[in-house]
């Protein structure tokens, strides 16, 4: 019997951090440690700097590789950012949620990371200075069989590829 109350602890924990996954923020930790305050000064011009106070990603509809109005602000600022700082190199990685095919979920990853690509590029930026790659659903941030995964998942995140401070 104290096995089985152990077993059922463990189910319930495991349950509790299964739900956890899902309510994670989908933000990158540089360090290993979380982006919270408190864990040094950020450098202006860094990779910290720029997802921090810029911001790497954008979210899309269901089925959808159009820029919502706050899509387009987050890219303002990316393309001013960008255009602070003239030497840094970025890839723009387009993600789908798992719903779908994996032959759509590819293509419609690749249109998303084209249309981050052609807002930053009428914004000034050189096209030079961008590629893209379209993961589909290869490599969602949430795992969860509801919207508010999937929805996390609907990105496009921009990598700082080179240029960048280091920091």
């Amino acid at each position: 019997m104290h096995l089985l109350g152990r077993l059922k602890l463990v189910l319930a924990l495991m349950g509790v951090l299964a739900l956890a996954a899902c309510s994670q923020s989908d933000k990158p930790s540089l360090d290993g440690q979380g982006a919270g305050v408190g864990q040094g000064k950020i450098i202006p011009g860094s990779e910290r700097d720029f997802i921090l106070n810029v911001g790497d990603r954008v979210h899309f509809a269901v089925d959808s590789a159009a820029l919502s109005p706050e899509a387009k602000q987050i890219l303002m600022r990316q393309a001013a950012w960008l255009k602070q700082y003239p030497n840094v190199t970025v890839q723009i990685e387009g993600h789908a949620d798992e719903r779908g095919t994996r032959e759509y979920n590819l293509a419609l990853s690749a249109r998303r990371a084209v249309a981050v690509k052609n807002f930053l590029v009428s914004q000034g930026i050189s096209p030079s200075r961008i590629s893209t790659i379209g993961y589909g659903k290869e490599r969602p941030v949430a795992l969860c069989d509801a919207e508010e995964c999937w929805s996390q998942n609907r990105r496009a995140v921009t990598v700082i590829t080179g240029g960048a401070v280091s920091g």
